[in-house]
């Protein structure tokens, strides 16, 4: 039998072709996504940065005394921490890792965000039962709001128009216009919610209900209940896809009892199509802006699970430090710093204490 070696060669480099665009080109444990992940280690009191296109830690930051959240600028450019123990919101550029500025808040601040445009961002502060508004521009805060008590989760809805928060010792979640930093209305939703995410269109928010394993759907525009779906046990962060086909909760359970599953919930039918086990505590979760893949933060397990939303299975673990809880995406490419850890500086919430900055 003659051979046809020439033949058999490119086959041979048509089925590796063929494999490589397949499984990708990317690193073991690693992911076609360009970007980053910031996870706020409140028990730790660090900041770990994950380079998504290889799930790898690139460098942890130090100094923030309980970052309970964060929140990357719609830009990628500058992240925003809270820290709780000092009552202050810090900016951090995301390429360079240094500290931009710091704003005093209101008593326990819990979670942060930004309105579309970047122009505002948002504190809940948990023991005043009250928001903060800070101008970006300036990194002054321009309006202290009354909310609902014990204010956690918060966003913004697609258009900027409104903040929803989610009260979390009350069954209330607090409608605030962005336009005159006014609580507007309370809307009845169910037991302890704890954070919101809008549909893409803006005309539905999510929301985690703690105090009934559930969550609830709200139609914006009537600002009325429409809906409840049971998922896992003491369900935190709540997560909706850009595409708009899931919402991931991230079920959390106790200390004592602690859960370790995500609820993966079907847009369309919003019915749980799927649980998936991630770590101890599941807790935060972002999803990247291609829908690919989530990022949950395991409080109790100090890491980080990466979830394949296609493939709907957890495709890798990424250690964080102590107590991960907030989590952030990042649409710009990790940078890898000269060093593996950075000591941000002292703070105090003063500009003399911060070196450029400004009184």
């Amino acid at each position: 039998m003659k051979i046809n070696f020439a033949l058999a060669g490119m086959i041979l480099l048509l089925g590796a072709a063929f494999f490589l665009s397949a499984c990708g080109s990317q690193p073991a444990g690693g992911s076609p996504v360009q970007g980053t992940v910031w996870v706020a280690d409140e028990y730790g009191n660090s900041i770990t940065v994950i380079d998504a296109a290889t799930n790898q830690v690139i460098t942890t930051l130090t100094g923030v005394e309980g970052p309970h959240n964060l929140q990357a600028a719609p830009d990628g450019k500058t992240v925003w921490v809270v820290s709780g123990h000092e009552s202050l919101a810090l900016v951090i550029d995301a390429t360079t890792y240094e500290l931009h500025g710091v704003v005093p808040t209101g008593k326990e601040p819990a979670h942060i965000i930004l309105t579309p445009d970047g122009k505002t961002a948002y504190v809940t502060n948990g023991d005043d039962n009250t928001v903060t508004a800070i101008d970006v521009e300036t990194m002054q805060a321009v309006a202290t709001i009354p909310v609902g008590e014990y204010p956690h989760g918060l966003r913004p809805s697609p258009d900027g128009k409104w903040v929803y928060v989610a009260n979390a010792k009350s069954t209330t979640l607090s409608v605030i216009d962005t336009q005159t930093n006014t609580k507007v209305a309370d809307i009845e939703v169910g037991q302890n919610p704890v954070q919101v995410g809008f549909s893409p269109d803006g005309k539905f928010v999510y929301f985690s209900l703690n105090g009934e394993n559930a969550v609830g759907k709200v139609d914006v525009a009537a600002r009325t209940l429409v809906g409840k779906v049971q998922v896992g046990v003491g369900p935190i962060q709540v997560y909706v896809s850009s595409d708009n086909k899931y919402l991931v909760t991230a079920n959390q359970g106790t200390k004592d009892n602690p859960s370790q599953t995500v609820s993966i919930i079907d847009m369309g039918s919003f019915t749980v199509k799927a649980t998936i086990e991630t770590g101890q505590g599941a807790h935060g979760v972002v999803i990247d802006p291609s829908s690919r893949y989530a990022y949950i933060s395991n409080i109790y397990g100090n890491n980080v699970s990466v979830l394949d939303l296609t493939q709907q299975k957890i495709v890798a673990t990424v250690p964080s430090g102590a107590g991960p809880n907030g989590i952030s995406f990042s649409p710009l490419a990790a940078v890898r710093p000269s060093a593996k850890e950075i000591m941000l500086p002292v703070m105090d919430g003063s500009a003399e204490s911060m070196p450029g900055m400004t009184p």
